[in-house]
This record gives structure tokens, sequence and C-alpha cells, in this order.
């Protein structure tokens, strides 16, 4: 019940959200087609009991502000907007609804969707014009004013050149459920700021950990319904508020410094953290869905409709709507919170969930939408990594190669490149090439870098790893949507039969497929992004969208067998190996084909009888293997320093025939290759290197990878075809 209505002082438009000041707590809040704004003041130690409303009585620009006097850090509190319920309009006012603040920097509570639920009904947009009279304050989420002092100490962020990054994508909760730590702390931020969580992404050699949304989110009605839950996160409520139950600590407010805390002890080990972000849609939903915050302070602002339809939602994301980021003040919502996180949470960067939608302006995607040309600008945001995912559902969704500088973006042409190769479908070879070498025929032009390109076999969203070597079909029938819902072309293979078998034949041709990608990914130019629990073998039973399984279908193993160890220490092989070659990292792309002789180029592509790859060759649907030789060029842009390490020369072998090829390994007679790496052993690498003479028939397994290093001879010498005189005569 409330006991007081009050009135603020006028305090200040700016900044926007609640300020902790020494004389109380300011707030302000934009809405351009609001009449009034009350805020609404709970009990700390329940959340259920509202004591005051105070009426913000001033308005700038748009902004309702005002100061209340005496307030605190760890006050809850919650906001009505009223304004008019024209739903024809695009207005959805309803001063019935208590609403969270678009800038809370915590939440406390959740939103459960029960048909029976007062709460329920009340926050349910329903467009009628005479709303509930009801008060349903009870039963929703609540905001809270949070103390941002945090001894963050002599914290650095790690700065690792994205070129040199290893990223991997991991879930908060999913990584440490089934950790060996104290239940209470496991699934937390805590867990992965742990000694045993550092400890391991340190033995694994990863440079970053990309998080996914870790912004407030709520869960979907139909998912309730289910018995499920919105696990992976992408309904987002709250753009400032770190996610609330992925804290170890019951204390409200307390995951504003746990996250804090995570991030000081990931950067001591020298880990970057990148937030997976999703300003493209809110957990709102169309018409039907809750009214929790942005619909009800000004759906005709932060909401896109379409023409002549102001009622309707505009849906290029699949998820009920689509975030108005054109609008001026939804842009500075946008920026705000992205600054936000990188000054006062410290992130290193982030990744645009459905990138493209966030540069539609007018008649569809721009590259100079404002959007970009903010960041681009941004003192702040323009130093972190950023990362588009370059595709959303709308009318010319797709639009990998084409985000500018200095975004990298997620390469599902990668993705599809490399897996369809390795299945071993015809004219493959030719795309393999470009996806390996950095997709320069994405990147080439304005100025960027193969460090452009993130390229990824698996990631959160579609088959495991070991799944993608499992299964012909997804298999998501636990998900309730009778196995219609996921991606239905996978470019997987089963390697003879769905699913789990003993055939000891297939099972060693999946383990040797896993091994192919993961060297594929880990040798290629570009950024490498591992997916958590592929690097062990984590299955998923076939389910290739299990966004909605908060269980051990989802949750990464601890309790690994001799296999799955063999499997982890060879990914972790790989990635040093990575790290210790920088011609595997380089900042620019390998020099366009050109007249000089064979001896002058950086990189060679030779045909299994050691000759150069022709243009019939690439063009040859029946091609199935080549080998490549990378130089030791000096590897830096054109204004790298004349002292610029060279690094080794390679060779690989690429063979996805369905039997064993020979190669005639290339070079004059003096060089020699020193066999490192063979993905037909268990090991992956091999434990005895040998080496093997120029001319020599190599036999590689049928598909398989193998990796040599040039160990006696030049260079140049090694990528001559000179052998042949000798062996012709």
């Amino acid at each position: 019940m409330v006991t007081e209505h009050l009135l603020s002082s006028r305090g200040s438009p700016y900044p926007l959200g609640p300020t902790l000041q020494a004389e109380g707590v300011n707030f302000a809040l934009f809405s351009e087609h609001a009449t009034a704004v009350e805020l609404c003041l709970f009990h700390a130690d329940d959340e259920q009991k509202e004591f005051a409303r105070v009426l913000l009585q001033e308005r700038s620009d748009g902004v309702w502000h005002g100061l209340v006097p005496g307030l605190k850090a760890g006050q809850l509190y919650g906001l009505r907007v009223h304004g008019p319920n024209r739903p024809d309009l695009g207005h959805r006012f309803d001063a019935t609804k208590l609403l969270l603040d678009p800038y809370a920097r915590a939440i406390i509570g959740g939103f459960r969707w029960r048909d029976d639920s007062p709460a329920h009904k009340a926050h349910v947009s329903s467009g009628d014009e005479h709303p509930d009279a009801h008060d349903h304050a009870a039963g929703v989420p609540k905001c809270i004013v949070v103390d941002p002092a945090f001894d963050w100490g002599d914290d650095r962020r790690p700065t690792v050149p994205l070129a040199d990054s290893v990223i991997y994508e991991a879930h908060v909760k999913g990584f440490s459920k089934l950790a060996p730590l104290p239940e209470g702390l496991r699934g937390t931020y805590a867990a992965l700021g742990s000694d045993w969580a550092i400890a391991y992404l340190q033995k694994l050699g990863v440079t970053a950990v990309e998080l996914l949304p870790v912004q407030q989110f709520v869960n979907e009605q139909f998912l309730e319904r289910r018995g499920l839950s919105n696990y992976w996160g992408y309904s987002p409520i709250g753009y400032f508020a770190p996610h609330a139950a992925y804290a170890a600590s019951p204390q409200p407010g307390a995951q504003v410094a746990e996250f804090k805390g995570m991030v000081k002890r990931l950067h001591a080990a020298g880990l970057e953290v990148i937030l997976d972000v999703v300003y493209n849609h809110t957990g709102e939903g169309n018409g039907d869905g809750p009214t929790l915050c942005f619909r009800g302070i000004d759906n005709a602002t932060y909401y896109l409709a379409p023409p002549g339809d102001p009622e309707a939602y505009v849906d290029h994301t699949g998820c009920g709507n689509t975030v108005q980021v054109a609008h001026p003040r939804v842009l500075q919502l946008i920026m705000d919170s992205l600054r936000y996180w990188v000054l006062e949470m410290h992130v290193d960067g982030f990744r645009f969930d459905l990138a493209t939608t966030l540069g539609r302006e007018g008649n569809g995607f721009d590259a100079g939408a404002a959007f970009f040309d903010i960041v681009r600008q941004d003192p702040v945001l323009s130093q972190v990594k950023l990362i588009a995912e370059p595709w959303d559902l709308g009318p010319g969704s797709y639009q990998a190669g084409n985000f500018p500088t200095p975004f990298a973006e997620w390469n599902g042409r990668y993705r599809d490149g490399v897996r369809t190769y390795w299945k071993g479908d015809r004219g493959s070879l030719g795309d393999l090439a470009h996806r390996i070498t950095g997709s320069s025929d994405m990147f080439h032009s304005a100025h960027r870098t193969p460090a452009a390109s993130i390229n990824f076999i698996t990631a959160h969203d579609g088959f495991t790893l070991t799944d993608l070597v499992s299964y012909d079909a997804k298999h998501n029938e636990a998900n309730g949507e009778h196995n219609q819902d996921g991606e239905s072309h996978n470019r997987s293979w089963n390697c003879g039969i769905e699913g789990d078998t003993d055939d000891p034949e297939i099972t060693a041709l999946r383990r040797r497929q896993r091994r192919n990608f993961l060297a594929t990914l880990l040798l290629s130019q570009g950024v490498p992004m591992l997916c958590a629990g592929d690097e062990y073998g984590r299955s998923q039973n076939g389910n290739n969208n299990a966004y909605c399984h908060d269980s051990e279908l989802s949750w990464l193993r601890w309790d690994r067998g001799e296999e799955e160890q063999r499997f982890e220490d060879f990914v972790t092989r790989l990635i040093a190996f990575r790290r210790a070659h920088s011609a595997l990292r380089r900042r620019r792309f390998f020099a366009e084909r050109t007249a000089h002789p064979t001896a002058d180029k950086e990189i060679l592509w030779l045909r299994t009888d050691g000759c150069e790859m022709g243009e019939s060759d690439w063009a040859s649907p029946h091609m199935r293997c080549v080998a490549v030789i990378l130089s030791s060029a000096p590897i830096g842009g054109v204004n790298a320093p004349a002292n610029v390490a060279q690094d080794d020369t390679f060779m690989m072998l690429f063979n996805a025939h369905h039997e064993p090829v020979d190669f005639q390994l290339a070079g004059r007679e003096d060089v020699r290759w020193l066999l490192l790496l063979d993905t037909r052993e268990e090991t992956g690498f091999v434990a005895t290197p040998a080496e093997h003479p120029a001319g020599e028939r190599f036999v590689s397994e049928s598909r398989s990878l193998c990796l040599f290093r040039l160990s006696a001879g030049s260079s140049e010498d090694a990528r001559t075809e000179s052998w042949r005189t000798a062996v012709d005569a």
C-alpha cells in the first residue's frame, strides 16, 4: 500500500537513468509522448511493498527528471508512465503497469508467464484502449539503485591484437554448472573468474571469452508452458544490468560488483571479455507480449512499425519486434549502454547479434548508417573489439563482408565452406582456398585485413562439433516444436550411421573429421572462434537449437574420459602452435595472383603431382585434394618495420577424398620437409616428427590433413618444381 505521494525537486535531465548523489538519487527518463511519469519506491527487504510514489514534474527535451533526497544505494524502484493508450497510433501507455527503467544498473525479480497470474494479465499488451484499472506491481521485476564504486586496483585491459586472438564462446552458467567447485559458486560470474576457470582457460590457450548474453533477459511464454526456459538469453529487457541469475550472491544488486570482479580477475590472467549483445530486439515481443519496459515508456519511439500501420511491429529478428535504432534517443540508449559496459564494467569488446538490423535505415542496410558512424568516431568504442553477426531475418539480410571498419564479422561462409569441403562435396575446393586464406574475396576492400574474418566451424547456434560428424539431420524434438525449429541445411555428415554407434571404423572416422575441422580452423588466416565444449567433444544428441535447455544437454561436462582428454590436448597444442607462428596470423592478405615466377609468390597451391594448380584444376568439380605452401616472406603490413621477424615455411596437404592419395612433395633436390601434424594420428601431432625429401610420394590418408615445416633448403627452393627435372631424368 502506498503511504506517500511525493514531489521531487527539479533534478537534472542528464545523465539518463538513476544517478547516486550526496543528497539523494537523480532520476531521468526519456519519453516523448508521455503525459506524466511516476517513480514508485519499494522496500529493500520486501520488493512487493511499495511505500511511496514520486511525481517527476520536470520535463526537458522529452526527458522527465527529478531528484529524490535521502535515497541511497540499494533502493528498489519502478516507473509508471501515463499517456494515450492508442495502439492505432502506436501508443500503448498504461499506468497500471509497473515498468523497468531502461537505464537500470541492476534488476531484481523475474517475470513468470502464468495464465492465472494477475501480474501476467496486467502486463500483457492486449491493445485494449481501456486498460485494467487494478494495480499489479507485485510479482514483476524491480530496478535497484547501485553504488558504482569498485576497487579496480591496477586493472588493465590485455588489449590483445585481434589478429592474435583466439576467441572462446561460452555461456556463463553452462561453463561451470557441473564444475568441481562449491555448489553455490557453480554457474556464476564468480565461477568464471575463479582460479579453477582461469587455470583451464590459460591451459587451453585462448585469449578471450565471448559470453552469450549477460544483459538482463526474460523468458518467453511458450517456453514456460513447455517447462523450458530461454537458456541462451537472447530476450533482453535491461541493457545496463548484468543478468541477476548468474550472481553467486543473493544480495540485491550484488551482480554488478560480482561481474566486475570476474572481469578484473580475467584481465589479471591476460584474458579478455567480449559480450554478445542484443540491441536489435527486446524481450517484450510483439503486440501479444508483456509490457515490462520500452513498450510502456514510449512504444512509438522504441519499436519499428510498418509504414502506415503503427499498431503492428516490424519483425526483422524473428523475435516479434525490431528496435528502432535510427531514432536519435534509441541510438543514444545503445551508445550509452555500450560505453557503460566499457568504461564502468571494463569489458573488451562486443559481438552484435543480428547486426544487419543495426544498420537498417530507410529502404535497407546501409554501411554508412548512423550507428556505424557514431561507433567509428567514438574515442571509447572505436578502440575495443567490435564483431558483427552480419545477418538478420529481414529483406537483404545477408551482409557478410559489407560492414565498415573497425568491425570484424562472423564469417558464415567460412563455416559453410569448410564444412562442405570436409563433407566431401563436389566443387568445394576453390571456396576452401578463399576461406583458409582469410576470405579476401569478402574483406579485401575498404582497408580491411584477414582479422576482419571471425572464423568458426560451430557456435552456440547449431550442431556441436561432435554432432556435426554424427548426424545428417537435426533432432530437436525435445524443443517441443515437432522438429520444425533450427537450421535444416547443416552441411553435416554422420560418417555412415545416424547418431551414437560402437562401430570402430565410423567412430575413428568421426574423431579424424573433428581433428580435420579444428586443424583447419586454427591453421587458417583470420581469427578463430572455438565453441565451448568442442575442445573435448560435447554433444547435444543432435539438437541444433538448444536455446531452451538449461540442463545437462547444454552444460559442459568436466568428468572427461581418456579420448576426450586426448582431443582436448590436441586442441591445446593447435592453439599453442598458432600462437608460436606469425605466418598463421598475417596482418595483410596474400598478394594477388601475378605473372611473377612461382618462387616469388607468398602462397603456392599445388596439385597432388606437385605441379601448380591451374584455372582448369580449380574449376574441376572432382578436385578434393590440394597442397598449399606458405612462404616465410615478411608478414607485416605495407608499413611494417624492415626488421619484422620472418616465420618458417609450411606446407599443408588437404585430402577430402574417401581414399588415400599420393602427394608429390614440392621443392628442389636439397629441400626437406618435417611432418609435424597428421590427422590420421589419434593424437593429431606426430609423436616423432620425421623428415621427408622433396619429390617423395607421400601417402595421405583418406579425409586427412597434414602439416609440414621446411627443415632444409630455402623457402625459395621449396616453392619450385625443379625436383621434377631430376625425377624425369
